[in-house]
């Protein structure tokens, strides 16, 4: 959906509308359904790369959550950043894979191709999903 269409002019006011009728416990839903939405017109199956990043971290926070109920704090502490250096490092790797991928696999090859050395260059045709930095960071 381009923001310039149609379609963008009628969903944006129905989503805004609808945001301040629905009640305000389930609002967070409403947006995050709508987002997906917005984003699945452009490329429904980048959906799922959307999801992954959104339940990585949902799932970080969670067991953020759980370890503030243990007792021992310093322990608690640890494992606290290590849930968030996962978190963190899934949804990088993910950005770099998709949008650094090929030009680290260049750069590998052109640096041992100066000691004549070789590599099979994986061609990965993916078109890059459209606010992966966005909803990354």
């Amino acid at each position: 959906m381009l923001f310039n269409s149609f379609h963008f002019l009628v969903f944006f006011p129905t989503v805004c509308l609808l945001y301040f009728l629905i009640p305000f416990k389930f609002r967070y839903l409403y947006l995050l359904i709508a987002s997906y939405y917005f984003y699945m017109c452009w490329n429904p199956k980048y959906a799922l790369l959307m999801f992954t990043s959104t339940a990585i971290t949902y799932a970080s926070g969670l067991l953020i959550e759980w370890v503030d109920r243990l007792e021992d704090k310093k322990k608690g502490e640890k494992r606290k950043k290590l849930f968030v250096a996962l978190s963190f490092g899934s949804n990088l790797g993910i950005l770099f894979f998709f949008k650094y991928f090929d030009f680290a696999i260049e750069s590998v090859n052109k640096v041992l191709g100066t000691f004549h050395i070789t590599l099979l260059n994986p061609s990965f045709d993916v078109v890059l999903p459209v606010g992966i930095s966005f909803f990354t960071f």
